[in-house]
């Protein structure tokens, strides 16, 4: 049976985190994205990929954009089960 690598192993082996939000870097790839996750993903990746846009984009350049405070932004898209009914 295969241990689990350690952060040490990954270190060495240069093994990092993926993140999307760095490579979405124009607005057609953010909504190919958006709209691949939700053609095919559940509400919560969809939730989830909403979260990586902002990231991407910048909170609080959403925040200005979308006339939501920018803790609420982060409070409703960080939470278990967020409602669209909060944007």
């Amino acid at each position: 049976m295969n241990k689990p690598l350690t952060a040490e192993d990954k270190a060495e082996l240069g093994i990092t985190r993926f993140d999307a939000a760095e490579y979405l870097e124009s607005d057609e790839l953010i909504a190919l994205y958006l709209a691949e996750t939700l053609k095919d993903g559940t509400d919560e990746e969809f939730i989830q990929a909403l979260n990586t846009v902002a990231r991407a984009k910048g909170m609080n350049e959403i925040a200005k954009k979308s006339g939501i405070v920018r803790e609420s932004l982060y409070q409703t898209l960080s939470s278990s089960k967020p409602r669209f009914e909060k944007f």
